[in-house]
This record gives C-alpha cells, structure tokens and sequence, in this order.
C-alpha cells in the first residue's frame, strides 16, 4: 500500500505541470493568431494603396538632355576605301615656335641631355677633338672676317674714295672722324675733341665719352671751337695720325 501511495503521490505533481504548460503558453498563441489575423489586412491595404505616377518627361527636359551620340558602326574587320563624300578632319592648326635669345636656347638644349656619360677616351683622342674644334672655330672666324672686310671695302666712308692710294689701309678705306676744335695754339696742328655716345651693353644706359686727336692742319684753317671732319693718314709725327679734310661750321 505504501508503494502504491507513492507512486500516486509521485505522479500527481506530474500531472500538474502539463495541465499548467497550456495555460502558459494560451497568451502567446493568442497574440501571434491576432496578428496573423491582422497581417492580410495590412497587405491589402498595400496593394490597394494607389502607385505615385511616373515623372513624364517634360519639353522643357528634353531640351535640355544632349543628343544621344549615334554609336559606331561595329567594324566586321574588312579594310573599305574611304568615301571621298565624307569631309576630311581638318588639320590642327600649328602653334608658333616660341622664338628664345641664344643664351636661353643653350640651357633649354643642355636640360634635355639625359646625362648618360660618354664613352671612355684616351688623351690622344681628347687632344684631336680638341684641335679638330679649334681647326672648325678658326675656319669660322676666317670666313667672318673675310666678309666684313668685302662689305667695308664695297662702303666708303666720308672722304675715303678721295684719298691717295699709298694711304689705304689693307681694307681699302680710311677712317674718319668728326669733332669740335678745342685747340689750335701749335703751328699747323689743332686738337680736335670727338664725342660718342653709346648703349651699356648690359644696363642699357646711355654711355657717353670723349678722346682728343691731334690732326695736321698745313694752312691753319681750323680755331677753337669749330666743327671740323678728319681722316686717318700716315704718321706725321710722334702725335699726330689724322690731318684735315674740311671745315663743317665756324665757331660763332
């Protein structure tokens, strides 16, 4: 009887606890079925609400798209001669070749060197690149100068077509200078002032300087303050290596 009862009593509170799961999980059945309930509802009213219409594109936008470009023609690789109807690009328009001072296209031409080094040399052939540039520099200047004496020579200057063979210079023409009288004490002999004026070559300012020369005057012609013109002559004296051509304007 004993063991009867305990297994009565032992299986009574058993019987309890799945009476009581039921009861315990009602609520939240009962919530999950209120909202399935409410779901189709709430999906209707999404279907049934009206779709916003679509932006119609207006003139005004339309305008102000860029025209579609039309797409290339696919090439099916086969070469087709060109259609003398279709205009040719025009050519791009050369630029002007900025012009640069010697000075500055020098250092443009240096800063292009890559700065690989030159092949090993041995003084012997240092020494004939070197001569072999002075042999090309002194060619150059022989030919410069054969040119300016032919453009002196084809030039007279002042009386220089006047003057007497045996006082031509090599180049064929005599100098000449023009100054004022500055004095004429010494028998037949005056000393003329010349005036010049010149450009710095780096400043730019006007430069100007004077030298004397003494001149041989046979007749005395010449006085103080006069304008008068001279041309170069042999040497007449320890000084003097110019003489008179003419006076230009009396002192007044």
């Amino acid at each position: 009887m004993l063991e009867t009862d305990d297994n009565v009593n032992d299986g009574a509170p058993a019987a309890d606890e799945s009476a009581a799961e039921p009861a315990a999980e009602s609520p939240a059945r009962d919530a999950r079925d209120d909202a399935a309930a409410e779901a189709p509802d709430q999906v209707a009213e999404e279907v049934v609400a009206p779709e916003e219409p679509a932006d119609e594109p207006t003139a005004e936008k339309v305008a102000e798209e860029p025209a579609a470009e039309e797409a290339p023609a696919e090439s099916d690789g086969v070469w087709r001669e060109p259609d003398p109807d279709q205009a040719a690009p025009a050519p791009a328009a050369e630029e002007p070749q900025e012009q640069l001072p010697a000075k500055e296209a020098r250092k443009r031409a240096r800063s292009l060197h890559s700065g690989d080094a030159r092949p090993q040399r041995s003084p012997e052939e240092r020494a004939e690149e070197r001569a072999e540039r002075r042999r090309t520099k002194a060619r150059q200047r022989r030919a410069y100068r054969q040119k300016q004496r032919e453009r002196r020579g084809s030039e007279p200057r002042g009386e220089a077509s006047i003057a007497p063979v045996e006082h031509l210079t090599s180049q064929g023409t005599l100098k000449v200078r023009q100054g004022v009288v500055v004095s004429d004490k010494a028998d037949k002999t005056i000393t003329v002032r010349i005036d010049t004026a010149r450009q710095h070559r780096m400043y730019k300012k006007i430069v100007r300087t004077s030298s004397t020369l003494h001149a041989h005057d046979e007749r005395n012609e010449a006085h103080v303050g006069d304008t008068v013109r001279l041309i170069e002559s042999r040497p007449l004296s320890r000084t003097k290596r110019w003489r008179l051509v003419e006076v230009l304007e009396r002192a007044r």
